[in-house]
């Protein structure tokens, strides 16, 4: 029987690209880890521990360790590998698949590569020092595949579910997200929250979950599709790109920043689901900005926050005119602030 030929992949090339930080952001768990300096410490999203500092993260290396249970360490590939229980080869494709890496610009030159030769020893081949590990990937993107719009609308969704009122939203803005709480008894979002993620063309292609309050020991508060990159869009650019370009663009972390300042009337807001831009979406922010257009970056303030804010405005402002918005008080979050707030806030960046 003929064997399938595995994708030519370049570990080196992917591990010098993708971060740890995007992994455990990719995973919802990068804010439950504190930061000092070049090192991260949190519970260890392996074997779902609660030890505060079992699990440690080296920022400059690119490198992590389990002290508890785990007892092992090594790469960002050996993380992935070890967390979703895949061979090394196939941890790099996940990679490759959640952070918009194109296989394409992996395909070996030349005839250096034997083709009998297997594609983890062509790809550990030593060939030069890799670089230093930046905050997001450094790759093009404009060759990966798209999200696919999905072909079902989620039912049984209740919109009076009392989360939505703890977290101040109105029935108007519920119903404009398509926001609601699953109650269906079978599914992946069972259980949630559901906030629809559309495309640039407004086309719905993921449903995010939200655990509704705080969750259980070993739950995630967020969950995505298995398959969905969110590294290549945007949340809310379908809305926010029909607003006058010469209002600002806002960028926040996460969706409900998005929602509840598009409620104060900030409706020129994007939400990068994470503390970190992927080349994807700067392109997207890129493609719909020009050099007079203001851009703010308003993470939150925290560590993963003021990391992300700083690397964001460094490389926005290569084309458009870039305002870091910085909280007084540790912990803010753009959704904790008042609609006046954000009406003078955007008053004073206009």
């Amino acid at each position: 029987m003929h064997k399938t030929k595995k994708p030519f992949v370049d570990f080196r090339a992917i591990r010098a690209q993708v971060t740890m930080e995007q992994v455990l952001d990719h995973y919802g768990v990068l804010d439950t880890f504190k930061r000092n300096g070049n090192r991260l410490s949190g519970p260890c999203p392996i074997h779902g521990g609660s030890n505060p500092t079992q699990f440690r993260v080296d920022t400059d290396k690119n490198l992590w360790n389990c002290f508890s249970e785990c007892k092992n360490g090594g790469n960002v590939l050996d993380f992935i590998a070890r967390k979703e229980d895949v061979s090394i080869h196939d941890a790099a494709i996940k990679a490759c698949e959640w952070f918009g890496i194109s296989l394409d610009e992996f395909k070996p030159h030349g005839s250096h590569r034997e083709p009998d030769e297997s594609p983890e020893r062509s790809a550990e081949a030593p060939t030069s020092r890799p670089p230093k590990p930046t905050s997001r990937p450094t790759s093009a993107n404009e060759d990966a595949t798209p999200n696919p719009p999905l072909k079902f609308r989620l039912e049984k969704l209740d919109r009076s579910h009392p989360y939505f009122a703890d977290r101040g939203l109105t029935q108007e803005t519920i119903i404009d997200f398509g926001l609601g709480f699953f109650t269906g008894d079978k599914g992946l979002m069972t259980g949630h929250v559901v906030i629809p993620i559309h495309n640039v063309n407004g086309e719905v292609v993921a449903y995010a979950g939200r655990w509704p309050g705080e969750p259980p020991k070993g739950t995630p508060k967020y969950k995505l599709p298995p398959g969905f990159r969110k590294a290549l869009e945007l949340f809310n650019l379908d809305r926010a790109i029909e607003e006058p370009p010469d209002k600002p663009l806002v960028i926040v972390e996460g969706f409900f920043d998005a929602i509840k300042l598009h409620q104060h009337g900030c409706r020129r807001v994007v939400a990068l689901m994470g503390s970190t831009m992927s080349q994807a979406q700067e392109e997207l922010i890129r493609k719909h900005t020009n050099a007079t257009s203001l851009v703010l970056v308003m993470l939150d303030e925290d560590d993963a926050g003021r990391a992300g804010r700083e690397d964001i405005a460094r490389r926005l402002s290569r084309f458009c005119y870039v305002k870091a918005h910085q909280f007084s008080e540790p912990g803010t979050q753009p959704e904790h602030l008042s609609a006046e707030q954000v009406q003078q806030f955007m008053g004073g960046a206009s």
